[in-house]
């Protein structure tokens, strides 16, 4: 399993993961590290090494395998810094679901069906404004038989079983929302389309700066998710107005926008609020790991 992550991170086999936020290991260094990194964040520069001298890797607790991604950064990095040997958790419950195609349907679906005005209105032959006359008499004329001018056969009378204002939501339970939220993330993070960054702070609010470097990290159209209640600040003034570029909350975040951008990219925070929205009750908890 973690050979193939190395195979497609691009990583030597002798690199093993390492949880920056836990506290894994006796020797001091580890300790150091472990004080000052963010949750969920793990180093590949140095390996994990157990009381016995040997190479071990982090198990969750749950027992289920956790998946790691590699770490980006939206800001240019510093000349001693290198984000690419950091790779962060991802719970497998969220971001390993199996692919439910029907799912996604139901929910695509739903959204759409919500999104619909159902504001069309036509009038009727009792609505049409006009006299009530008999236009000519039933018999003896040989034509056809006519009542009032509002009838839907003459011009400018009423439409016959026209649309009316009507409500075109559908429902759809809570639960197959979240299932649909859960194999739309999973489904990007295999098509690898899934981008995670520490933060989506941007310094500064030119929009020509954001664009080089999205243009740089080959990010066009993508939809930027942030964990925070609001958008940041800078990135919200220089993105505003950059073509193929959204941003959004992790809450305002739906399948059927999840699903029609190309590319995703969450911060941290975001990661912890759809595996503490979506994940299960035992993994809102710390996660505890052994060697």
């Amino acid at each position: 399993m973690l050979a193939t992550i190395r195979r497609a991170l691009g990583q030597t086999p002798g690199i093993a993961c390492r949880r920056l936020s836990t506290v894994v290991a006796s020797a001091p260094e580890h300790a150091r590290l472990a004080s000052e990194a963010l949750p969920g964040v793990y180093r590949t520069s140095a390996p994990l090494v157990g009381s016995d001298g040997s190479e071990a890797v982090p198990v969750a607790f749950a027992g289920a395998r956790p998946v790691y991604l590699q770490l980006s950064s939206l800001i240019r990095p510093q000349e001693n810094e290198d984000p690419s040997d950091e790779l962060v958790e991802l719970d497998p419950h969220v971001f390993a679901h199996p692919i439910r195609r029907d799912i996604l349907h139901l929910c695509a679906v739903h959204h759409l069906d919500c999104q619909r005005q159902g504001s069309a209105n036509t009038k009727t032959r009792g609505e049409v404004r006009g006299s009530g006359h008999k236009i000519r008499p039933q018999k003896g004329s040989g034509r056809a038989r006519l009542g009032d001018g509002q009838s839907p056969m003459l011009r400018g009378g009423g439409v016959a079983f026209g649309p009316k204002p009507r409500d075109f939501a559908t429902k759809l339970n809570r639960k197959v929302i979240q299932m649909g939220m859960r194999v739309a993330l999973s489904a990007r993070l295999k098509e690898h389309s899934l981008g995670v960054v520490r933060s989506l702070e941007w310094p500064g609010h030119r929009t020509s700066e954001l664009q080089r470097r999205i243009e740089e990290l080959g990010w066009k159209r993508t939809l930027f998710v942030t964990g925070q209640e609001e958008i940041p600040d800078g990135l919200r003034r220089a993105g505003s107005n950059l073509h193929g570029v959204d941003i959004v909350t992790a809450e305002e975040l739906n399948v059927y926008n999840t699903l029609k951008w190309p590319r995703l990219v969450l911060d941290l925070q975001a990661v912890e609020w759809f595996e503490r929205a979506l994940g299960r009750p035992s993994s809102v908890a710390p996660r505890e790991y052994r060697l």
